[in-house]
């Protein structure tokens, strides 16, 4: 199954691309196997500004079509990284060819996006920038394909 990562703005180059990048390498090592993978990162600009509704519709063209959507957002749900593991392997497990997690911009995900989303997910009540929600997730794909591995990175 093919992950995608959509995201408002573009990362530059520094820290957060450097560990953006380097978890990405490591979740494809580690979820090809597995029959996770490649992940992709598809980043999108509003140049006109115009505002949630402009970015959605930028959002919604990176998506293929068929793949599970899962916005990013502070009202999603809170999952444990095993859980999180399982519900990528469940996706993954019903056939699904891609799932595309979502990351909005500095004002998040527009509602008519979130509504057609198939899951939500949070990283906690606490709002995160958008640039370290990327590290947050990538990091978290490959911890999830390190649990379904058996590797001992995640140490729970």
């Amino acid at each position: 199954m093919r992950v995608s990562v959509c995201a408002v703005g573009r990362l530059r180059a520094g820290p957060e691309r450097e560990l953006v990048d380097d978890y990405l390498k490591r979740f494809d090592r580690t979820g090809r196997p597995l029959g996770l993978g490649p992940c992709d990162l598809r980043e999108v600009d509003d140049r006109k500004g115009g505002g949630m509704s402009a970015e959605a519709a930028l959002l919604r063209k990176s998506i293929t079509d068929g793949a599970v959507i899962c916005c990013l957002d502070e009202r999603g749900k809170v999952m444990t990284s095993p859980a999180f593991a399982e519900r990528l392997a469940g996706w993954r497990d019903e056939g699904r060819p891609e799932v595309a997690f979502v990351i909005g911009g500095a004002d998040g995900i527009d509602p008519g996006l979130r509504a057609d989303a198939d899951a939500a997910l949070s990283f906690g009540k606490m709002v995160w920038p958008h640039m370290l929600a990327r590290v947050m997730l990538t990091e978290q794909l490959y911890r999830a394909a390190t649990i379904l591995a058996g590797s001992p990175y995640h140490r729970a």
